[in-house]
């Protein structure tokens, strides 16, 4: 069998997929447990059957008994209800995966803590473990309502151009504040910014070439910002349709992922300080930066994630198995 073909035919293995991923790293995080931190899952950093280690262990074995339900329960609802929990907790494990594209700008920065690759692949592993789950939750739902496996049983509804329009606009627009602040910084001028020295360029972190782009105006965060939303101009215009759809989808979806509930931490913290109920969190920054440079990540991943899915389902098509 063909991978395409293999992919095509999720439905029906999706459900066993799980319930072997739930065993395998259940059964990691138990070894992890009784023998010391090991194979990424050092979570809190303990020693010997540290609590980490055995509740995602107890966690991921109860998974597994849940994904043995999906299979042997095919007509009853709630084994598929319970799946997305699942998909939740294993990108709370994995959430880490998700911003680990940063490490690519290394050579940006200086005196970084090394990475830790045996983390970082635990943490990929759980992002895996959410699509399989997602997939089988999915699967399993519509085998219960009796509709198609694959699509529901429903054509597509075509994607609304003024909605994926709109998606892509409040995208971009959460992340001008941000791009612009950061900028402004580059040139000079430093609204928002109450300490000394040169903001968002600490020569102790930052490289020679990341110290010598923002000495001629160029912060690369906002580099990155402006590359964001270009990200969400290419899900939603027109032009963007003839690029390669697959990495357009992941990195919307990991764009969405990390940034939404990063940034809803970061407005939340922002708006306390700004109340005066608690400090930013942020040295010698101003509570409305915190809330609206730094919290208009929500804004743009939820925006993403709304934009990325109308993308997604813009090239649906008829399914011919219904």
């Amino acid at each position: 069998m063909t991978p395409k073909r293999l992919l095509a035919d999720w439905p029906s293995w999706a459900g066993r997929a799980a319930l072997l991923w739930s065993l395998l790293y259940a059964t990691g995080a138990a070894l992890a447990a009784l023998t010391g931190p090991a194979f990424g899952y050092a979570l809190l950093a303990g020693g010997t059957g540290t609590a980490a280690e055995a509740a995602a262990a107890v966690l991921y074995g109860a998974s597994a008994v849940l994904a043995y339900a999906l299979l042997r329960r095919p007509d009853a609802r709630w084994p598929s209800t319970a799946a997305w929990a699942v998909v939740a907790l294993c990108l709370t494990s994995g959430f880490a995966a998700l911003l680990s594209p940063v490490h690519l700008l290394f050579f940006l920065s200086r005196n970084q803590p090394p990475v830790d690759w045996a983390a970082l692949t635990n943490q990929s592993l759980a992002v895996l473990g959410a699509v399989l789950w997602g997939y089988a939750a999915l699967a399993h739902r519509r085998g219960a309502r009796g509709t198609c496996l694959h699509c529901g049983g429903r054509a597509p509804a075509p994607a609304t151009p003024g909605g994926s329009t709109r998606a892509g606009l409040v995208a971009v627009a959460a992340l001008v504040p941000y791009a612009a602040l950061k900028t402004a910084w580059a040139l000079g001028v430093t609204p928002g910014f109450t300490g000394t020295g040169r903001p968002g360029a600490d020569p102790e972190y930052t490289s020679d070439l990341g110290l010598w782009l923002y000495d001629h105006g160029v912060d690369v965060t906002a580099v990155l910002a402006v590359l964001g939303m270009i990200l969400a101009l290419a899900l939603t215009r027109p032009w963007g349709r003839r690029l390669p759809r697959l990495p357009l989808l992941a990195l919307g979806w990991a764009g969405t992922g990390a940034l939404a509930p990063f940034g809803a931490f970061l407005a939340a913290v922002g708006v306390l300080a700004w109340t005066g109920a608690t400090g930013s969190g942020v040295a010698d920054h101003a509570p409305w930066v915190v809330a609206v440079a730094y919290g208009g990540f929500s804004c743009y991943g939820l925006a993403l994630g709304r934009a990325t899915l109308l993308h997604q389902r813009s090239a649906l098509r008829t399914c011919d198995r219904c």
